[in-house]
C-alpha cells in the first residue's frame, strides 16, 4: 500500500510524539509499512545530514524512513537521562548531563537554591537530590542527585551552532511525571534562535519546563522554558548559558528575575559611553533615595561599572525586593545610595 506524502509525513510525526514504549517501534513501524527499501550509501547519509541540517525538505518516503531511522537511533539514549522532577508540590522535568547526577532543569522548577528535590528516572528508580545554582533571566537552572551512584547522561551541544530551520527533538514529562507512562518524545524543527531563547515547533505543556531540547546528534542544545503566543512557538532555554554560567550554578549562585518580574530603578543614561544619569523618573527608586541627573555611577555593589550597558546588564541580574549598593560622583563628592528595587510596571 502506497501512502501520500502528507500521510506519511504525519504517521511519523505522531511516532516521535508518543511517549516512549507506549507504542512498539518495530514491525508497526513506517518503515513497514511502505514496504519500500531504503536508500543506502554516503549519498543517502549527505542528504539526510543537508534535511536534518534545514538545508534541504524531505520529498520522499526514503527521507522521511531515514528520519525515522534516525530517531529510532537516539530514542532510548534520550529517554534514559530524562527525568521527572518534584520540587514541593511542584513538577517538571530533567535531563542529566554527567554520570555523577548533574541535572540541568528550568529555574522556574528549581524555584531556588538548597531545596530539596525527588528525581524520577525513566527505569523506575526515585532519588534525592538538590536544587543548585539559577540564571533566572534565562530561566536557567541546576540540581545534582545526591544519592551515590553512576547515572546515564548526554552529552552537551552548544547552541550557537545551532540553526533556524534545523530538526531537533523535545522530552519531558508533560501533565507532569506519571507512574506508567515514560518521557514523552516530540519531533521538530527550530523556528528562531537568539542569546536569550531557541524557539521551536516541538510542542511543549505544563510539566515538560525543564526537559531537554537535542539536536539529531542526540546532543542537549537546549532546556524547555515556556510556551510562546501560539502552541507552536515554544521556548527554550540555550545550553549556552549553562556552559557560560557553569561554577556560578556549581556554587548554588542564584541571579536575574524571572520573565515578568523585571526589576526597575527609574534611571536613564546620557549615552551608552559613559555611566551618567541624564534623567531621574518621579516617584522611581532612584528618585526617592536622592539620586540626580547629572550624577556619575562608579559602582554597583563594590563592582566598578564602565558604561551604561553595563550598569543596566547588574541592575538585570538582581529581582524586585533586592537592595543595590550605588556609589556615585557629584561634582567633586562621592557618594554611596542604598537603592530597593521595584517591580517595572
Amino acid at each position: 500500500m502506497t501512502r501520500s506524502w502528507t500521510s506519511t509525513f504525519r504517521h511519523l510525526v505522531l511516532l516521535s510524539a508518543l511517549a516512549a514504549g507506549a507504542f512498539p517501534f518495530g514491525s508497526a513501524s513506517l518503515a513497514a509499512e511502505a514496504n519500500m527499501p531504503m536508500a543506502a550509501g554516503d549519498g543517502a547519509t549527505k542528504r539526510l545530514n543537508q534535511i536534518l541540517a534545514g538545508q534541504e525538505l524531505p520529498a520522499s518516503v526514503a527521507d522521511l524512513r531515514q528520519i525515522e531511522e534516525r530517531v529510532q537511533q537516539l530514542i532510548d539514549k534520550l529517554i534514559s537521562c530524562t527525568v521527572g522532577v518534584q520540587v514541593g508540590h511542584a513538577w517538571g522535568s530533567g535531563v542529566i548531563i554527567s554520570k555523577d547526577g548533574y541535572v540541568l532543569t528550568a529555574a522556574h522548577v528549581s524555584g531556588q537554591p538548597g531545596r530539596d528535590v525527588k528525581f524520577m528516572l525513566s527505569d523506575g528508580r526515585v532519588l534525592k537530590g538538590k536544587t543548585l545554582g539559577l540564571y533566572r533571566t534565562l530561566d536557567a537552572g541546576l540540581m545534582k542527585i545526591t544519592e551515590a551512584g553512576e547515572y546515564p547522561a548526554v552529552e552537551l551541544g552548544k547552541s550557537d551552532s545551532v540553526r533556524e530551520r534545523q530538526w531537533c527533538l523535545a522530552t519531558g514529562h508533560p501533565g507532569g511525571w506519571q507512574e506508567d507512562r515514560k518521557p514523552v518524545l516530540r519531533l521538530g524543527r527550530v523556528l528562531l534562535i537568539d542569546k536569550g531563547a531557541i524557539t521551536t515547533e516541538c510542542t511543549l505543556v505544563g510539566g515538560d519546563s525543564g526537559g531537554p531540547l537535542f539536536d539529531m546528534d542526540g546532543r542537549v542544545i537546549g532546556i524547555n522554558s515556556r510556551i510562546g503566543g501560539r502552541i507552536s512557538a515554544n521556548m527554550h532555554v540555550p545550553v549556552n548559558a549553562y556552559h557560560e554560567n557553569w561554577d556560578r550554578m556549581v556554587q548554588a549562585d542564584a541571579w536575574g528575575h524571572l520573565e515578568g518580574h523585571e526589576p526597575y530603578i527609574g534611571i536613564r543614561g546620557e549615552d551608552r559611553a559613559t555611566t551618567k544619569i541624564a534623567q531621574v523618573s518621579p516617584g522611581s527608586p532612584a528618585e526617592r533615595v536622592g539620586l540626580k541627573a547629572g550624577d556619575l555611577i562608579l559602582s554597583v555593589n563594590g563592582e566598578q561599572i564602565s558604561d551604561f550597558d553595563a550598569f543596566k546588564d547588574a541592575i538585570s541580574e538582581r529581582q524586585p525586593g533586592d537592595k543595590v549598593k550605588l556609589q556615585v560622583r557629584r561634582g567633586e563628592e562621592t557618594m554611596d545610595f542604598n537603592v530597593k528595587l521595584v517591580q517595572r510596571g
